[in-house]
This record gives structure tokens, C-alpha cells and sequence, in this order.
């Protein structure tokens, strides 16, 4: 069975696609000033953490949202 042709889709018109672009809307984003963006001294060997748990559970959540 032949595998179906893919679409190919090109933009001749820049400034609609440009404005369409801009109208998509935006991400508005609130931090907690609360929070605690470094780790805390585990007190284990080795290298210590730089970022905590939650500080990289939003940077994962932004780059999902982006």
C-alpha cells in the first residue's frame, strides 16, 4: 500500500501570516515571591543540587506551555 503524500504548506503572504501570528494571543505568568528557586544543603558527597524541585518543575511546565 503507497504511504500517503504529505502536505506542503507555503507561506506567500508575510505580513497576514505575521499579523496572525501576533493575534494568537499571549501567556500571562505569576511567580511566588515565596518560593525557593536554589536547593537546600542535603548535607550528602558530591556536587550539590543548584535548583530546587519546584524551580524545575516550572521551567518543565514552561517549556511544555511554550
Amino acid at each position: 500500500m503507497p504511504k500517503p503524500a504529505t502536505s506542503r504548506y507555503r507561506t506567500t503572504n508575510w505580513s497576514d501570516y505575521d499579523a496572525s501570528l501576533r493575534r494568537r494571543g499571549s501567556l500571562s505568568v505569576w511567580f511566588d515571591p515565596k518560593m525557593t528557586w536554589h536547593a537546600e544543603r542535603s548535607g550528602k558527597r558530591g556536587h550539590p543540587e543548584t535548583s530546587s524541585d519546584s524551580a524545575i518543575q516550572t521551567c518543565l511546565a514552561l517549556k511544555v506551555l511554550s
